[in-house]
């Protein structure tokens, strides 16, 4: 099984990948911040963390949008480290001792539902680069 491959077009200029790059990451930190805030939604009077879905779904396609940018798989994880920074400021107390993450199942499924798939793809992106390499 191999890793789909997505042909990383060339930008117009080193800029637009860059600026494309840091829009891509600020995207994953609003993903994690949006994705916590919407954690605790309830229909009725179960819970019904629909989020988890979500940034799973958006950080695969974020990761998908910086692979287009750049062949290197550290750099296309750039969305999941703007995601993990988002999601460590949510799990800081604010003032008061507000807490944005609780100790809770939809806490714990939500950051790894968030980054398994991303990380997934990136690791069999990682791999197939390193067998191609040694095929040489």
């Amino acid at each position: 099984m191999t890793a789909p491959s997505i042909a990383v077009e060339p930008p117009a200029s080193p800029a637009e990948a860059r600026t494309t790059l840091a829009l891509l990451t600020f995207d994953g930190f609003l993903c994690a911040v949006l994705s916590v805030l919407f954690l605790p939604a309830y229909i009725g009077t179960t819970p019904f963390p629909i989020t988890v879905l979500i940034s799973a779904v958006v950080n695969l396609l974020l990761v998908l949008g910086a692979r287009k940018f750049t062949d290197r798989a550290l750099v296309a994880a750039l969305p999941l480290f703007g995601w993990l920074f988002g999601f460590g400021l949510c799990a800081i107390g604010g003032p008061g001792g507000d807490v944005l993450v609780f100790e809770d199942w939809r806490t714990l499924l939500l950051f790894v539902a968030a980054l398994l798939p991303a990380g997934l793809y990136l690791f069999q992106v990682r791999l197939s680069t390193m067998v191609a390499a040694a095929q040489r």
